[in-house]
């Protein structure tokens, strides 16, 4: 009975010791929140065929990361809007990274992006590893980032981006000003007409 002990105390022992190591030389989990540094993911540029990462790539530049599926009734609703924005401010220096996380080949992303008229960078992660880094819910989930890669704005869902609100918001962070004083999250309803 004592030698039963002695291995559960070990076999303890040795469970709080790896937990312990684990705390403390473990990788580091940074949340992907407002007001914090954007994962600087690579991925897929279909127009280019490159590799691209985003933080990298689109420094000096406010960015929509938009994380996204040509399956996903929602992110097709709001891609429009998204277009009218881009089109709007693209000669500001906005920028839109969409990422699809469609398993199929890119052709069917290039695809939807045509049937829509997209003419804002789409990029391809197959695997889906992007919802990992950037902690999704689902699709579709955006980033609003800064010149230097600070989220400004993370909203869960479709949402209506050429509304007077995100444009405003848009044009106060490509503004000589610097920075943005109020940064938003917003997972609640958005204000996009229903699907149909």
């Amino acid at each position: 009975m004592q030698k039963q002990w002695v291995v559960v105390m070990a076999v303890l022992a040795g469970l709080v010791t790896g937990g312990a190591a684990l705390v403390w030389y473990g990788p580091e989990v940074q949340a992907v929140a407002v007001g914090a540094k954007a994962p600087n993911y690579r991925t897929l540029d279909l127009a280019t065929g490159d590799s691209v990462s985003i933080r990298d790539h689109y420094r000096g530049h406010v960015t929509l990361v938009n994380i996204w599926a040509t399956w996903c009734v929602p992110c097709k609703v709001e891609m429009p809007a998204m277009q009218r924005l881009y089109d709007d401010l693209e000669s500001r220096g906005f920028r839109i990274a969409a990422v699809s996380i469609d398993v199929e080949g890119p052709e069917v992303v290039r695809d939807f992006a045509s049937s829509l008229s997209l003419t804002f960078d789409i990029l391809h992660d197959r695997r889906g590893d992007i919802q990992q880094a950037y902690q999704t819910t689902g699709v579709p989930e955006s980033f609003l980032l800064d010149r230097s890669g600070v989220i400004m704005k993370r909203v869960i869902g479709a949402h209506d981006w050429a509304s007077a609100v995100n444009r405003g918001l848009v044009e106060r962070l490509l503004g000589d000003s610097g920075t943005v004083h109020s940064a938003a999250r917003s997972d609640g309803p958005t204000d996009l007409p229903p699907a149909h």
